[in-house]
């Protein structure tokens, strides 16, 4: 389970940025998650709690916004969902294609105490 291991490094880089702000604890940590990223977010939601023992986050409220991926057919330039990244475009067929959004892992906003 590589989330694990990713809700530690987040665990490690917020302590760093609660250090920065001369903050004591943090109450929330937001984070966005591309469908396409390879992050399961209930595996990193079942993660958190083991991670955060013992810090700064321990009472923290993790909150995951799961960000829906995009493409841009790079034979007819038309802009669709993906549902993963074998998808074809829905308007041509064509596979070639431009992810725009999906892939996303990063901490969009920290709450410190």
């Amino acid at each position: 389970m590589h989330e694990l291991s990713i809700a530690m490094s987040i665990v490690e880089t917020c302590i760093e940025e609660t250090g920065k702000a001369g903050g004591s604890s943090v109450s929330s940590v937001e984070l966005e998650i591309g469908k396409l990223s390879g992050v399961v977010p209930e595996a990193l939601e079942f993660s958190w709690d083991v991670a955060i023992k013992d810090t700064l986050l321990e009472k923290s409220r993790l909150v995951i916004n799961v960000i829906e991926a995009k493409a841009r057919c790079l034979d007819c330039g038309n802009t669709f969902v993906l549902d993963d990244s074998y998808s074809p475009c829905p308007s041509c067929g064509g596979f070639g294609k431009e992810i725009l959004q999906g892939q996303e892992l990063k901490i969009r906003a920290l709450t410190i105490e």
